[in-house]
């Protein structure tokens, strides 16, 4: 599974892709990290990306959430999980983004078994995919 790690901090980026590599989710686990909404909206185009773990407040022109919108925005990329990794961690802005398409949402300080969690749920939708009239559970 390729995870898309959208971070301008190298230590954030470090901390995700290490938490997340620990995380039995079945499969070998690879990542593209990039630190600009440039980059990430290349890296979506340029790659096979299974799943995106995008920082609201990045060093770039395009916001954390301005990239959400214009993923959300494609048809192709609509059921594509996205956990929004981030500082922003106020009620209105969390709503926001989840209004936004975000498919989950977590505030740093990362607590790694709440994380953890969420990536994982959020995996097994993509691994096991019920066949027409299978129940998920």
């Amino acid at each position: 599974m390729r995870f898309l790690i959208v971070e301008d901090s190298r230590t954030a980026q470090n901390l995700i892709k290490n938490y997340v590599s620990e995380i039995d989710i079945g499969c070998e686990a690879s990542f593209i990290e990039v630190k600009t909404g440039e980059a990430a909206l290349e890296a979506i185009e340029a790659n096979h990306v299974d799943f995106v773990l995008l920082d609201w407040n990045l060093s770039s022109k395009m916001t954390g959430l301005d990239i959400l919108k214009t993923i959300r925005g494609q048809d192709r990329f609509r059921k594509l999980p996205i956990i929004m990794v981030t500082s922003e961690g106020e009620k209105p802005k969390v709503i926001e983004a989840l209004k936004c398409g975000a498919s989950d949402y977590t505030v740093k300080p990362i607590d790694k078994k709440v994380f953890s969690e969420k990536v994982l749920k959020l995996a097994m939708g993509i691994i096991y995919k019920p066949r027409h009239g299978e129940i998920a559970v």
